[in-house]
């Protein structure tokens, strides 16, 4: 999900064999997981070092361009899982998430819990990533779908495909942030809009279809975040954490990274000094490990050790992390394929294949965008790449208002969102924590994640055609 920043070298073969060798390897790694039954993880590692050699990237260069697409994943994700994973074991242990899930539900009723779900997931994910959203949240999610039944995905997918929605199309998250900057759409006016497209693509894509999937296909609540056996406690140690805890802990990541993406906003706008020596002391607070790692601390203390010894909370953390493992790895091997296919050229080809069909703007956006999604993996990526590819054409198109860039961006965004499969560490991701096999996710996930591309690329097509 993450770029190389090594510069990409000329390559060896033009569009058409670049393609062909891209169709191929996903078609090989699909055939690799699902006929025989070969583990992700070394799937995809062979592949990747086999799409390498066939794109004729520098034997010297082979195993770096593997180990920089797996290292640059690993090095956001592998800290944000872990985190998460401790956090969300401490609020499924001590009863957290079973008092959230009781307010959320008693507000809104029994019958529209997976809504309830998707609406916390809405708000908890303005400011928060894909990854560390849906990590916290899972444990929460696992608890309502225990307590009501039925398959996992009818309370899965509100949430997670609220946090889909959140970082592709609103501010302040980085890919919509960036392809503003680079097409010189107006921010606020891109908040507005993300939030106005967003929402009820929101609805009709992920929680209409969450409740359609969840009748469709039957996926029990998997036990990944349960962890070991739980440490006995005593007294009243027993008794549940208050809401307000509960929320507090939830809420907290939320507000530190909230303070380093606003302060970022308001340094790129030119109101505050990005430089000042306050602004960046309060960022870095801000980021997302280092929020994550707050709110671990927070959590160890104000649900752990108020209710339990100092070695059973240690326990409890050392339980969250071994079941995460093998989805860490799988992950960061879906990076090593998406480095692959970009050093390669493969996504360049794609891009600018797509680019000189005279395509209308907003839809040669939306193109270019769901191309480079497919051939490397990466939303951000493809954003951000996407609207780097398009900024020449959209500064010489001509009658192009500042609502019309913001949704060239919301339909870069869009483009970016659809068709989550193999060479996407959220595809591994999302897959792994909901016990599904790689045919399952196709079917739901990769579904969900392309309407939620297609129909907010609709809503931007249609706005463009009336405004």
């Amino acid at each position: 999900m993450f770029l190389v920043e090594d510069a990409v070298p000329e390559p060896a073969f033009g569009s058409g064999p670049l393609l062909a060798i891209a169709a191929a390897a996903v078609a090989l790694l699909l055939l690799l997981i699902i006929r025989f039954k070969v583990h992700a993880f070394v799937a995809l590692v062979l592949v990747s070092f086999l799409t390498a050699l066939a794109t004729k990237i520098a034997p010297a260069d082979v195993v770096t361009v593997m180990t920089d697409g797996f290292g640059a994943t690993l090095a956001s994700v592998a800290l944000l899982v872990g985190l998460g994973a401790m956090i969300g074991r401490l609020l499924e242990v001590t009863g957290g998430a079973q008092v959230l899930a009781d307010t959320l539900i008693a507000r809104f009723g029994e019958d529209r819990a997976p809504f309830a779900l998707g609406i916390a997931s809405l708000l908890f994910g303005f400011p928060i990533f894909f990854d560390a959203g849906l990590v916290v949240m899972l444990p929460i999610i696992f608890s309502v779908a225990r307590r009501f039944g039925g398959s996992v995905l009818r309370y899965a997918f509100p949430a997670a495909g609220a946090f889909a929605v959140m970082h592709a199309f609103v501010p302040p998250h980085p890919g919509p942030v960036a392809a503003a900057d680079l097409v010189s759409a107006d921010i606020g006016l891109l908040l507005i809009f993300g939030l106005l497209i967003g929402l009820p693509t929101w609805y009709l894509a992920s929680y209409l279809y969450g409740l359609w999937a969840g009748s469709r296909y039957m996926v029990d609540v998997p036990d990944l975040l349960s962890g070991g056996p739980v440490p006995e406690t005593k007294g009243d140690e027993h008794r549940l954490p208050s809401f307000g805890l509960v929320l507090a802990v939830l809420l907290l990541p939320m507000v530190l990274i909230f303070v380093d993406t606003g302060l970022n906003t308001l340094a790129t706008q030119g109101t505050v000094d990005g430089d000042a020596v306050w602004v960046n002391a309060l960022r870095i607070f801000g980021k997302t490990p280092i929020a994550l790692l707050i709110t671990t601390l927070f959590a160890m203390v104000a649900l752990g050790w108020r209710r339990r010894t100092k070695a059973d909370v240690e326990t409890l953390m050392n339980d969250a992390l071994a079941p995460v493992c093998a989805i860490i790895l799988i992950t960061g091997a879906g990076g090593m394929f998406g480095g692959v296919l970009r050093a390669s050229g493969i996504g360049q080809a794609l891009a600018d294949t797509l680019e000189s069909t005279g395509l209308p703007v907003i839809v040669a956006a939306f193109v270019v965008s769901a191309a480079l999604r497919v051939a490397q993996g990466s939303a951000t990526v493809a954003l951000t790449t996407a609207a780097g590819l398009m900024a020449p054409t959209i500064e010489a198109s001509s009658g192009l208002s500042s609502i019309d860039l913001v949704l060239v961006v919301i339909a870069i965004a869009g483009g970016a969102t659809v068709l989550s499969h193999v060479n996407d560490s959220g595809f591994w991701l999302v897959g792994r924590f909901l016990g599904m096999d790689e045919k399952t996710t196709l079917k739901t996930w990769t579904v969900m994640e392309t309407l939620i591309g297609g129909i907010g690329f609709l809503f931007a097509f249609a706005l463009s055609l009336v405004l």
